[in-house]
């Protein structure tokens, strides 16, 4: 479900049937294949406020977005900006709530500041439903939907791909090797 508002906000919620610490753990891994982040493994020196992030493929050699901590509150709230690294759009800020419920946890992804018009724009508007459909069939049965399986086959057929301005050298993780 996706609500828009004119303060380029977008927000996609779903109710995942499962304990909030279950969500909040898929949510956040570092240490495999994300199928709701399009098979991304995200990285990270820590989730404090100022850290930077990145989500990178398996293997660790491409970077298709980058961004900095903005909030870590578990198992409640996670911000950051995000920028993709194959588009020259600034960056803009994700949210992540989750909620809990009689019927389970209220799951919702934020966008905020997405530059109007943008190559961004335009594919975090097919990615929100995609990492909310799949958040929420992943925690549930054990299995992104087939649309998540599918696209992890794609990605890795297509890693040769990637453009030479997503690879990770170009993309430090470290804030001393960015500066």
């Amino acid at each position: 479900m996706s609500d828009n508002n004119p303060a380029n906000k977008r927000i996609y919620r779903t109710v995942i049937k499962a304990p909030i610490e279950t969500v909040w753990s898929e949510l956040v891994k570092t240490d495999t294949e994300l199928p709701f982040f399009f098979g991304a493994v995200c990285a990270c020196e820590n989730r404090e406020p100022g850290a930077p992030f990145a989500m990178r493929s398996k293997n660790g050699k491409h970077t298709s977005a980058v961004g900095e901590v903005l909030d870590f509150s578990p198992p409640h709230r996670y911000s950051h900006t995000f920028k993709f690294t194959t588009f020259d759009d600034p960056p803009c800020t994700i949210t992540y709530e989750l909620k809990e419920t009689p019927a389970g946890v209220e799951f919702s992804l934020i966008s905020e500041n997405v530059p109007t018009g943008s190559k961004t724009e335009n594919s975090m508007g097919r990615g929100g439903p995609f990492i909310v459909n799949n958040l929420k069939a992943l925690v549930e049965t054990g299995h992104p939907k087939f649309s998540g399986r599918l696209i992890l086959t794609m990605i890795r057929l297509a890693a040769g791909l990637t453009p030479k301005r997503c690879r990770s050298e170009n993309w430090p993780l470290s804030k001393a090797a960015r500066a």
